[in-house]
């Protein structure tokens, strides 16, 4: 619950009045880090396009550094000094931070960072929202309106518009406000250190993200029904598709989008004109259709014993008797901790603990080995255990115990 006193109007008008700098020359940006490394603490968000090509062009970074707010017009800058002046600030501040730390971990190629606090995740902890956006956080934590009216801007435009300009400080210039006063009240329920960490382990899971090989990607759109064969042709089709993708630097929907994969992987064309009954681009058949088609024959005629192997029917598919019994360990430990029972235990989470249950060799998450493991390992996890049989799958289904009272 969000008990926050709003700014008053004075503190509110300093706000508004922070001076907002352009930085437009790499002599600018060398003066502005050396007012960075004296730093304890900076927000910080940025302005980004990719809408037809795979690697985001970065348009505009912002900082708010408490008494400025710098614009900095990245297209014109190196930035290679700065991502890692900025990974070495105590704190950095951003809401969602999701897109703006996958930017920085492509194009400074530096290790996960260590100092991120991500307001969006921190009202979490205090609303059970998991997905609060940036305006709706201003206005319910501060009672502060900003205009979101200009999000889906052309960044790369110069000059930016009045609307864009002000649009874009906005971003950051509320941010620290909001941090503050998440800080407090997070501390008052003893809450901070659990956001504080969550954020962390956030930080890191985007950068091992990042650093996913090709062969993986298939997993992210894998379907439990799928057999070994079609889990092998998923798996060569996203690894082509990722390199072709980068290599034209072109968005991976435009060769194949979800549903072609789909068909492709479900009823195999054997030539070019059944590939024109898939959901498939007519240019992308005529340019690379040969290619996909080579691919499924090589993938058919290999050796299925190299084939990967199949993937555990998900969570939510267990009996409801399963789901229950950790949803109540669920529900108790949250109430103990005064913690909102999906921020405690993320549906996602189930997902990769139940994995785990299944195949020790699954790693869990990071934020299920931090400040929830004592309780995963010792409550959570053998429960879910004595309820399965983990080595005993009837067609890629878990044989689930009947006593769930036995030992395993």
């Amino acid at each position: 619950m969000l008990t926050q006193q709003p700014p008053t109007a004075h503190e509110l008008q300093i706000l508004n009045d922070l001076p907002t700098v352009w930085i437009k020359t790499d002599e600018q940006l060398e003066r502005l880090l050396d007012e960075l490394d004296t730093l304890d603490i900076i927000a910080l968000d940025t302005e980004f396009i990719k809408r037809d090509t795979f690697f985001p062009r970065l348009a505009l970074l912002q900082i708010n550094t408490g008494t400025v707010i710098y614009l900095l017009d990245a297209p014109k800058l190196d930035l290679y000094d700065f991502w890692q002046v900025i990974g070495d600030i105590p704190t950095m501040v951003l809401h969602a931070c999701g897109e703006d730390l996958g930017i920085y971990y492509l194009l400074s190629e530096l290790p996960a960072l260590t100092n991120v606090f991500d307001t969006q995740i921190g009202l979490g902890f205090l609303t059970g929202e998991l997905s609060l956006g940036y305006q709706t956080a201003l206005l319910n934590t501060l009672d502060i309106h900003v205009n979101k009216g200009e999000s889906q801007s052309d960044w790369l435009k110069r000059p930016l518009t009045f609307e864009q300009e002000q649009y874009a400080s906005d971003d950051v210039r509320y941010l620290l406000a909001l941090y503050n006063a998440l800080k407090q009240q997070l501390n008052q329920q003893n809450l901070w250190q659990y956001a504080k960490q969550d954020c962390q382990d956030y930080s890191t899971e985007l950068y091992n993200l990042s650093q996913i090989t090709d062969d993986q990607l298939y997993l992210n759109v894998a379907n439990f029904n799928y057999n070994r064969e079609q889990l092998a042709i998923l798996q060569a089709l996203c690894e082509w598709r990722e390199q072709l993708a980068r290599s034209i630097n072109r968005p991976r929907t435009y060769i194949l989008r979800p549903k072609a994969l789909q068909e492709l992987v479900e009823k195999p064309p054997f030539g070019i004109k059944q590939l024109g009954y898939h959901d498939i681009k007519p240019q992308v058949i005529r340019m690379y259709g040969n290619e996909i088609l080579n691919i499924i024959h090589q993938v058919q005629k290999t050796d299925c014993k190299t084939y990967p192997e199949l993937i555990p029917i998900p969570y939510r598919k267990l009996p409801s008797n399963i789901q229950e019994a950790l949803q109540d360990l669920i529900n108790a430990h949250a109430k103990a901790l005064n913690i909102p029972e999906n921020i405690l235990m993320r549906k996602k989470w189930l997902g990769d603990l139940y994995a785990h249950a299944i195949d020790n060799k699954r790693a869990l998450p990071l934020a299920l080995l931090g400040w929830r493991h004592d309780w995963i390992i010792g409550s959570l996890l053998p429960t879910l255990q004595n309820m399965i049989q983990p080595h005993s799958m009837i067609n890629n289904q878990p044989v689930v115990a009947t006593d769930t009272n036995d030992e395993n």
